[in-house]
């Protein structure tokens, strides 16, 4: 049996298939995502979701769906499952559905009467294609296989109607047609593997509803636009390959082509292999550069978000050239000591003042997970590690400036420029304007490694004493403006008007660094405080549920779920610090706890995007996946994760320097 896998029981219940989800994607940027069954229930569904740069920087969904009639006797079966604005569902499809498995490609199996019909997917490797290979396992007598494409041509995030500016001709090709519904876009091209008779009788289909885009408070009706259908004679043993793309192709090569795209895909036959390959579909290869998605299916490329997912997707996999080239086309846009932190339509947005500190965590993990040489690092990144610190003690953009205690001041009351940062009625939800702790942690992490490449690459390099004497200073005032002694506590953060007590995950990352200006028993009482009040099965809670504002479930239109985003809702990503925290106090002594945490995960590959981590979860229990189906961080977090756990099983060597020299034996 496939490890990912369900039966007839499962999947003639929409309630429970609607919310089960497959996505594959490439190296081009294109994707197709959809329910299990097939019926879309979000708007950024499609079988084939591709970029339209001459449009703008978003995906498009040009395909939407297929629907799949079984004609045998002169009686039509329809498989196809669209749920309509008043309720309706049609056709119900579902009802002959047998089984679906996941391994290797995601595979439905269909029983209508006496005939078994499988439908398989496969997404092209490199170029923005899908293969679907039908194949008719058993029938008494020949059938007519009748396919009906839906139409979209319209970006990820809106919907469309009926309207007369859409195309209604169609081009011929060999054994399929072709459409382009609107200037500037791509043509469609849709064949078949096998001679087929395709009329064509353009319509509408009218108030398709997206169960999903409803409950976000969003529009949730579409109209799509059928051109007309396919028809393909098929007997016992036959398959027909559909391919979907943007060129015309060799119809009579299709049925090789898929059996080799499988050949080349990672299976999916254990926790470990889904994740691996969940951690390929976020790269994307382009000609002007290397860059990553951050989650499926509506986030784009985010520096943040890479930084966050290098040493889990890359380092941990070994894959230094895919690590370096995310690197350079980060370092190739940006402005200043920023990275592009957010890509919108032909815009770059630079608002994060901890990307280019997490810049130099990834650079730390470069050296240790791969043993990279000191000196060889600044060589290639020194002028960025340069940029970034003279900008910081000079001061830059967004009121980002080192004060004369050391630390790291950034923002004001209309700027989110940490991770937690959330728009609610045009303006910041978290601001978290001054000191950060996150922040300033990061800050002195990276102070203090820039110190270390220096000392190894150029000790009279006149930046040694400036940035040693800048550290030594946030060193100093580091504990006594986070840290409140009498209380035991720590502040997130600290401005002219307040000192923020709200417990959050941000001073586990203080803790958490190669370099912290914590001490250790500092470091055990943050530890202490996320295990009883942040922790959870899914990752860490982004505020303690003693706090009064505490949101303990992420749902509702945009505002209420912008309002509870960091207010309680888990983050996987959090995993890693976290790992490294427990790492370097207590070395291997914490190799159960990390397994467990790591173990524990495995359901939820099964629960909503199959074969992947979803972007977020519930602060309350049972803890059910929210936002993207499959996020980059998430992936990262448990990969890097299961690095750590080998590591530790083998030799923890490599994490001795950073335990507490008198508490070796000390358990967790």
């Amino acid at each position: 049996m496939s490890y990912i896998s369900f039966d007839k029981q499962h999947l003639v219940n929409l309630e429970f298939t609607m919310n089960k989800e497959i996505l594959r994607s490439n190296r081009s940027g294109a994707f197709f995502n959809t329910t299990i069954i097939g019926c879309n229930t979000r708007k950024y569904h499609g079988l084939l979701v591709v970029p339209q740069p001459k449009l703008d920087n978003n995906n498009h969904v040009l395909l939407s769906s297929i629907d799949e009639t079984i004609v045998a006797n002169k009686e039509e079966f329809h498989l196809g499952v669209h749920e309509y604005k008043d309720g309706t569902v049609a056709p119900r499809g579902h009802k002959y559905l047998r089984e679906f498995t996941a391994e290797p490609i995601p595979k439905l199996k269909y029983r209508v009467g006496s005939s078994i019909l499988t439908k398989e997917y496969i997404f092209e490797e490199k170029e923005p294609r899908i293969l679907i290979r039908y194949t008719l396992l058993e029938a008494a007598q020949p059938i007519t296989l009748r396919l009906m494409p839906f139409l979209a041509f319209r970006n990820v995030h809106m919907l469309t109607h009926e309207n007369y500016d859409a195309k209604r001709k169609y081009t011929p090709l060999k054994n399929g047609a072709a459409w382009q519904m609107y200037d500037n876009y791509d043509t469609l091209c849709f064949q078949i593997s096998k001679a087929n008779e395709y009329t064509h009788c353009p319509m509408w289909y009218k108030d398709v509803f997206y169960i999903r885009e409803f409950e976000r408070g969003y529009d949730a009706v579409e109209d799509l636009y059928v051109p007309g259908f396919f028809e393909v004679a098929m007997k016992q043993g036959d398959c027909v390959v559909v391919s979907a793309g943007l060129e015309e192709k060799n119809p009579a090569l299709f049925k090789k082509q898929f059996e080799n795209q499988i050949d080349h895909r990672i299976p999916r036959d254990s926790f470990e292999h889904c994740l691996q390959n969940s951690a390929q579909q976020f790269i994307v290869r382009e000609e002007k550069g290397t860059r990553m998605f951050a989650g499926f299916p509506w986030f784009g490329s985010c520096s943040r978000d890479i930084f966050l997912s290098l040493p889990g997707i890359c380092l941990a996999n070994n894959d230094e050239k895919t690590f370096r080239e995310m690197l350079k086309y980060l370092i190739e846009r940006m402005q200043g000591a920023f990275f592009p932190h957010r890509y919108y339509q032909k815009n770059l947005y630079y608002t994060a003042v901890d990307s280019p500190l997490w810049f130099f965590m990834n650079l730390q993990k470069y050296e240790s997970m791969l043993g990279k040489d000191k000196k060889a690092i600044w060589h290639d990144y020194g002028e960025v590690v340069t940029k970034i610190l003279d900008s910081f003690i000079q001061g830059t953009d967004f009121n980002v400036k080192a004060m004369d205690n050391g630390l790291l001041y950034a923002g004001n009351e209309n700027l989110a420029l940490t991770w937690m940062n959330v728009f609610c009625d045009g303006k910041p939800w978290t601001p978290r304007t001054g000191y950060a702790i996150e922040v300033n942690a990061l800050w002195y992490n990276a102070l203090r490694y820039g110190v270390e490449l220096l000392k190894a690459a150029n000790k009279k390099n006149p930046h040694l004493k400036l940035w040693q004497d800048i550290a030594d200073k946030v060193e100093k005032s580091f504990v006594p403006v986070f840290y409140d002694e009498k209380n035991d506590m720590f502040y997130d953060f600290v401005n002219e008007h307040e000192k923020n007590e709200m417990v959050r995950p941000n001073m586990l990352l203080a803790g958490s660094l190669r370099f912290s200006p914590l001490k250790d028993e500092q470091k055990k009482r943050i530890l202490d405080i996320t295990r009883s009040e942040l922790l959870t099965i899914r990752g860490l809670r982004s505020l303690s549920p003693r706090d009064e504002h505490y949101k303990g479930i992420t749902i509702g239109n945009h505002r209420e779920r912008e309002q509870a985003y960091h207010m309680g809702t888990v983050f996987p990503w959090l995993i890693m610090p976290y790992a490294d925290l427990c790492v370097r106090l207590y070395g291997k002594t914490a190799l159960p706890y990390l397994e467990d945490l790591y173990n524990g995960f495995e359901q939820a590959i099964f629960e909503n995007g199959i074969g992947s981590i979803s972007e977020i979860y519930d602060g309350n229990p049972p803890h059910e996946a929210r936002g993207c189906i499959s996020q980059a961080t998430s992936v990262a977090a448990l990969l890097y994760l299961n690095h750590v756990i080998n590591f530790l099983r083998n030799d923890d060597s490599l994490y001795a320097i950073h335990r507490i020299a008198n508490n070796k034996n000390t358990k967790l």
